[in-house]
């Protein structure tokens, strides 16, 4: 069994206002995971889940999964942006930082079925408790933005649009 991959990083949270502050992330994989899931846990004690491709293809070019939305911001820069029923979540994440993590994923990810051949899973996001870090990677709370047929049958379209900000 391969190990969990886990990089600690910083992104910059984008917020309304004229400042945006360096806010801690967890970068996570586990290649035992058939689905290619990467997570970020967020300083908050959220986790959001959601394929490896999705990142992958965000370094590109803009992509919408549900809830989630990335795009490349420049050359050095890639927007994450998050949504869910408390609101909005924008960061802004070095290119380099999540490279350097995707490349460590493809090294431990077994060759015998590569991502092209799944279908791509919703994202979802899970509130950690915040007791410790072993405890922060709890995954049996899981919570959706938005519960409907409609929000749900929607979660495995991609856009190749840009999001609109407002």
């Amino acid at each position: 069994m391969s190990p969990v991959i886990e990089e600690h990083a910083r992104a910059r949270l984008i917020t309304d206002g004229p400042l945006t502050r360096p806010v801690p992330v967890d970068l996570r994989y586990d290649p035992a995971d058939e689905r290619r899931t990467v997570h970020i846990g967020l300083p908050d004690g959220t986790d959001w889940a959601f394929g490896r491709d999705l990142l992958e293809r965000g370094l590109r070019t803009p992509i919408e999964r549900g809830a989630v939305r990335v795009w490349p911001c420049g050359r050095t820069q890639l927007i994450v942006e998050l949504h869910s029923t408390d609101g909005v979540e924008v960061f802004q994440f070095e290119i380099r930082t999540l490279i350097r993590f995707l490349a460590r994923t493809r090294t431990q990810t077994p060759t015998a079925s590569p991502d092209a051949d799944r279908t791509p899973q919703p994202p979802s996001r899970t509130t950690r408790p915040e007791t410790s870090r072993a405890a922060r990677t709890d995954t049996s709370r899981t919570t959706r933005p938005d519960e409907s047929a409609q929000q749900e049958e929607g979660a495995t379209q991609e856009r190749g649009a840009q999001p609109a900000h407002g």
